[in-house]
């Protein structure tokens, strides 16, 4: 190949490369993670996400909710993982290859969420996120941000690491 020809494919692997400029007035955007939970499409934004984790094995806990998955090791880490589904009342359909643990995290709080499938980041035009719908009540309205026009459910990471009581912290006697 000649050097003028690997010069144009460099600069245009580097333009190419470059994150997308969000320079649109009076707009603000979130990153996200996009993740599918049974068969639902939802996002959780990115300044929160340590890491996207391929579940190898996990150990379980007794005496727990419902909701925690167990425990994983990552790289000499113990974190906690919450099943979501469990959490929202969904539809189960069991750990396979293609599951994931998103690996949240802020100051104080650091633990995993269990995704089916994760799709990749996205960025969303906070004006676009409309309000959660008031159909939707009961256990994860708490942990909603809103619902993008595409049916996107934007989880508020935030109110996730901030909410003590679906953390386990007891101590045995």
């Amino acid at each position: 190949m000649k050097t003028e020809n690997r010069v144009l494919l460099k600069k245009r692997a580097v333009e190419m490369a470059k994150e997308p400029e969000l320079k649109t007035e009076g707009s603000e955007y979130i990153g996200i993670i996009a993740f599918t939970l049974s068969e639902e499409n939802y996002g959780i934004e990115t300044d929160f996400v340590r890491e996207v984790y391929h579940i190898k094995e996990f150990t379980a806990l007794p005496g727990v909710p419902s909701y925690i998955l167990g425990v994983i090791n990552v790289r000499g880490k113990i974190l906690e993982v919450i099943d979501l589904k469990k959490l929202f009342n969904l539809p189960e359909k069991g750990i396979g290859e293609l599951n994931k643990v998103i690996i949240l995290h802020n100051d104080q709080m650091e633990f995993g969420i269990l995704a089916d499938v994760v799709h990749g980041t996205q960025i969303v035009a906070v004006k676009d996120i409309r309000a959660v719908p008031y159909t939707v009540s009961g256990i994860g309205e708490e942990y909603l941000m809103g619902v993008t026009k595409e049916r996107l459910i934007i989880l508020s990471a935030e109110n996730l690491l901030t909410d003590k009581s679906i953390i386990v912290n007891e101590e045995v006697i």
